[in-house]
């Protein structure tokens, strides 16, 4: 068993990133993938569920939601395998966390302040409109240990609500981020940057026996006592090994699924090429003069199959 807890099983991202004592090591990650855009001093975590409003909706369990220092919220998933409607639930889940900061408290508890005008009467002060749908800036950041057909073909894809035509960003305060770990192929030894650095160790770390010699910054030194299996409680330890077991079932029925996938595509691939094969020797018989009865017993086709041959083929050209 390796070392280290895969990132990619529930208990080892929660050990990683959702712990009281990971909130270090989360900062460094997330400043590293917001470079250039935004730095985080402290967070805080919040509660990850988010209930239902009525019976007809459905409530939300994010893995990790947390609040910057500066007022930002962040949504973390960590996705192991692939399913139907994963850009659309993300998107439901930024979306959901947008909508919950122009909520209100109940009518009866607000207090409207008020004032007097110029003839003595007592009114409502006025409160501009549009300030309630003042928005804190609301990032999903969705870790994917899987490939998904509606991104480009590219480890990160960053998602922006902009303009079509300009490319210029509208508005920024919903901001998506998708890291897709198959397509993150660089080596440690290209590995430049501190970002690159931690990718590369969130990918391969559970491959690994001890700590490379070459991750010298701090950040390692505590992702190798933070995340060694060795380090775990007895109960957390126990979590940790269901967990694994079921990513593997995971992967090895995925790559069933895959392989299952590939075989019938193969097979009907071969079926079809066969079928164009005898279809274009039938034509070619036909062309010869050879009799329909013939080329039947040759090509197994039916003689009404043959006396179609070439028909659609002369239609499209005006022959017919």
């Amino acid at each position: 068993m390796s070392r280290f807890v895969n990132p990619f099983t529930d208990l080892g991202f929660k050990v990683i990133f959702g712990q009281p004592a990971s909130k270090g090591l989360l900062i460094t990650l997330l400043n590293e993938l917001l470079a250039g855009e935004h730095h985080i001093e402290d967070l805080c975590f919040l509660d990850k569920e988010d209930h239902a409003d009525n019976v007809h909706d459905k409530g939300i369990i994010y893995d990790l939601y947390c609040r910057t220092d500066s007022g930002e919220y962040i949504i973390v998933e960590m996705q192991n395998r692939w399913h139907s409607h994963f850009l659309d639930r993300t998107l439901y889940y930024v979306c959901r966390a947008v909508g919950r900061l122009t909520e209100l408290p109940p009518p009866d508890t607000i207090k409207i302040p008020v004032e007097k005008d110029t003839d003595g009467m007592v009114c409502e002060s006025s409160v501009p409109y549009g300030s309630r749908y003042r928005l804190s800036t609301v990032y999903g950041i969705f870790l994917m240990n899987f490939k998904e057909d509606g991104l480009d073909k590219k480890f990160r894809t960053d998602i922006v609500l902009a303009d079509r035509d300009t490319g210029r960003v509208v508005n920024p305060h919903l901001r998506q981020i998708y890291l897709q770990f198959p397509y993150f192929n660089k080596e440690l030894a290209e590995c430049e940057t501190l970002y690159e650095k931690l990718m590369y160790a969130l990918k391969n770390m559970n491959d690994w026996n001890r700590m490379p010699d070459t991750l010298k910054e701090q950040v390692f030194k505590y992702l190798d006592q933070l995340a060694a299996v060795a380090n775990l409680s007895e109960e957390n330890r126990i979590a940790y090994d269901k967990a694994v077991d079921r990513y593997r079932v995971s992967r090895i029925v995925e790559e069933d699924i895959r392989r299952e996938a590939t075989e019938e595509g193969r097979e009907e691939g071969m079926k079809k090429g066969r079928e164009e094969e005898r279809l274009s020797n039938a034509l070619k018989m036909k062309a010869k003069g050879l009799d329909y009865e013939t080329i039947s017993d040759i090509t197994g086709l039916s003689i009404q199959e043959i006396e179609k041959l070439g028909i659609d083929d002369r239609r499209d050209e005006g022959k017919l």
